[in-house]
This record gives C-alpha cells, sequence and structure tokens, in this order.
C-alpha cells in the first residue's frame, strides 16, 4: 500500500475513498455527494487528484487485501491504523470523518462494512459518530 504525506490531501482523500469501496463497489450516489458537498474543495484537492487516489486505492486494494472483492473489500486493523495515522491534525480529521459519514449515507443504505470502518475511524481518532457535524448541517441546508 503506497504511503502519502502526513496531513497531505491525498492522505484524507483515501481515507474517504476507503468509505467509498467499503461495501464493495462506488455508487453514483457516493460520488454525487462528493460533488455536493465540494469535498475536494475541503480537502484541498484538484477533482481529478481525488479521482486518482480512489483508483490508486482501489489498486492497492486489490494487492494487499485479504477478503474477495465481490463481498467487501476490508483490510487488517495494522493497515487501517497506518493509514488513519497519516492524518493526525484535529480538524482535517473532523471534516474527513465528516465526508465519510455523508459519503457512506448517500446511497441511504450504511452497509455493515461501511458502518464498521466509520466507527473503527471515529474510535482511533478519538471522534464521535452521533454528532451533527458543520457538514452535516450544510449538507441539509444545500437540499
Amino acid at each position: 500500500m503506497r504511503s502519502y504525506p502526513r496531513n497531505s490531501p491525498e492522505a484524507a482523500a483515501r481515507i474517504v475513498a476507503l468509505i467509498m469501496v467499503a461495501d464493495g463497489h462506488v455508487s453514483r450516489s457516493e460520488t454525487a455527494a462528493l460533488d455536493r458537498l465540494h469535498a475536494s474543495t475541503l480537502l484541498d484537492i484538484a477533482p481529478a487528484d481525488m479521482a486518482r487516489v480512489l483508483r490508486e486505492l482501489s489498486e492497492d486494494l486489490m494487492c494487499t487485501a485479504y477478503a474477495p472483492w465481490g463481498s467487501a473489500c476490508r483490510i487488517g486493523d495494522e493497515l487501517l491504523r497506518a493509514l488513519l495515522s497519516e492524518v493526525d491534525d484535529p480538524e482535517l480529521r473532523a471534516t474527513t470523518l465528516a465526508l465519510c459519514q455523508e459519503v457512506a449515507q448517500a446511497d441511504a443504505h450504511l452497509s455493515e462494512a461501511e458502518e464498521s470502518l466509520l466507527a473503527q475511524t471515529a474510535h482511533l481518532w478519538g471522534l464521535g459518530l452521533g454528532q451533527r457535524t458543520r457538514l452535516q448541517r450544510q449538507s441539509a441546508l444545500s437540499l
């Protein structure tokens, strides 16, 4: 699995991409949510680079993940901790987790894999999931 510089836009975008592939596929509603939320602006990354990070993550997961791709692509706890440790800025963590929550719920179905990944991320980062974030309030206003 490739690494990105600590707190880089790519490191944060990869966490969002990870939630997108957690259930085994990327849905159109998830990509639409990224656009609607201006995720690339929030993470300070060009939309094309955000797509590149998703592609690179998919490539890396096909080489390193131990679950069959057809079910849900899961990664080991050690690798997840390593990926999450690349983002340690509190504000970037909060923004990234809020984006993950929005993306995971974009298709109106929270899979077990998405729910687990969100819970693990919130726990490892010391953040709560039940709180309505600024990003979620903005999202509700834009509907």
